[in-house]
């Protein structure tokens, strides 16, 4: 369910919500659209709709309802109510996706650590038979209700996460002292998903990394060290990839892991050349950049997936003569030493002395 508000949905977003469904195993049998000023403060969408999607339901034996929106606790729970099957917003689409391909213990702990969040805000008075405080005779007593007893593990859980992640948060920031002490450069990947971020680390540092054409197919930092030829020795790692309206709870999760790309010295930003929505991708992924403190990190920009478009592999510059993006095809290693050549720039063995870049533009300095 797609719902634009001001104007019917743009055909990116519907291909990008199917893409998700599917990603988390759902077989998608029919996607419902439709235009709205403003979301209705009880349904999200109006009561016609509803009934429209209440019959589809009927008529297909469809067991979830995704909506491409992010619900409330309320609006939820009346939609399920109304349209008696389990209704799932973006919000825990992407947290269920996220659950299964989280393959690290770390990971774990993050995904769990959001599930948890989220589910703490969905916790309502399900229990009617043990909401009332036990009375009489030998019963009295705290009479925790079953609503409590649940918030109050949650609490307890969510506690015991965050102190775990706390100790995983030191361990990186102590690795990552220790790269700054022997003074080799990070570089980070970044960018939206299935951009084709693990084909191209797999390519830069000949590894094995999982690749696949779905949304999020990898969700653990992987770091490897790789030698570029001018540059000596590169740390580079491969990010979570991002998406639109990403669960603010799986930033909050994600803080450890996404500081490898605030704390790096370059980010590589990798971008599908061949998407149609390319730019509004490219603005997603700054805007997330900049929530979590990457935005005055240092760029290229790396397009790829060139061999599906008409764009030749090579490089661009600015008008300082700095490289501002590679065009490369990770899946054919076209335009790879050129983006090699990119790092060697960036971080060159002998710095240049600073007598040779009198003549320099301003900009350039």
């Amino acid at each position: 369910m797609r719902i634009g508000l001001g104007g019917p949905p743009g055909k990116d977003e519907l291909s990008e919500f199917e893409a998700l469904a599917r990603s988390a195993g759902a077989d998608v049998l029919r996607v419902v659209t439709g235009t709205r000023r403003a979301p209705d403060p009880r349904l999200f969408i109006g009561s016609g709709k509803a009934d429209e999607i209440s019959g589809l339901v009927a008529e297909t034996g469809a067991d979830l309802v995704l909506f491409d929106h992010q619900l409330s606790p309320s609006q939820e729970r009346n939609l399920e109510a109304l349209l008696k099957c389990r209704v799932l917003d973006r919000t825990g689409l992407i947290l269920d996706i996220f659950a299964q391909r989280a393959r690290s213990f770390e990971g774990q702990l993050q995904v769990e650590l959001a599930q948890l969040k989220h589910l703490a805000t969905r916790l309502v008075r399900g229990w009617t038979h043990l909401e009332r405080q036990k009375g009489g005779i030998g019963l009295r007593g705290p009479g925790e209700t079953q609503l409590e007893t649940d918030r109050r593990l949650l609490a307890t859980r969510i506690k015991t996460l965050n102190a775990r992640l706390d100790k995983v948060v030191t361990q990186r920031e102590t690795t990552r002292r220790e790269r700054k002490r022997a003074e080799i450069p990070t570089v980070a990947l970044v960018g939206y998903t299935n951009a084709g971020k693990s084909t191209l680390f797999n390519r830069l540092t000949a590894s094995d990394a999982y690749v696949a054409d779905q949304l999020f197919a990898t969700l653990d930092t992987t770091l490897r060290r790789m030698h570029v030829a001018g540059a000596g020795n590169i740390v580079l790692s491969d990010t979570v990839g991002f998406i639109r309206d990403l669960p603010h709870d799986l930033i909050a999760a994600f803080r450890a892991t996404l500081a490898e790309a605030a704390d790096a010295d370059l980010l590589l930003h990798v971008v599908d050349a061949s998407a149609d929505n390319r730019d509004e991708q490219i603005e997603a992924v700054d805007a997330l950049l900049a929530e979590i403190g990457a935005k005055d990190v240092p760029q290229i920009r790396v397009l790829n997936k060139c061999d599906l478009t008409t764009l030749p592999a090579g490089v661009e510059r600015d008008p300082c003569g700095n490289i501002s993006s590679v065009r490369v095809s990770a899946a054919s290693g076209a335009g790879l030493p050129e983006l090699r050549a990119a790092l060697a720039e960036r971080f060159p063995l002998s710095p240049v002395p600073e007598t040779e870049n009198r003549d320099a533009p301003e900009c350039c300095g």
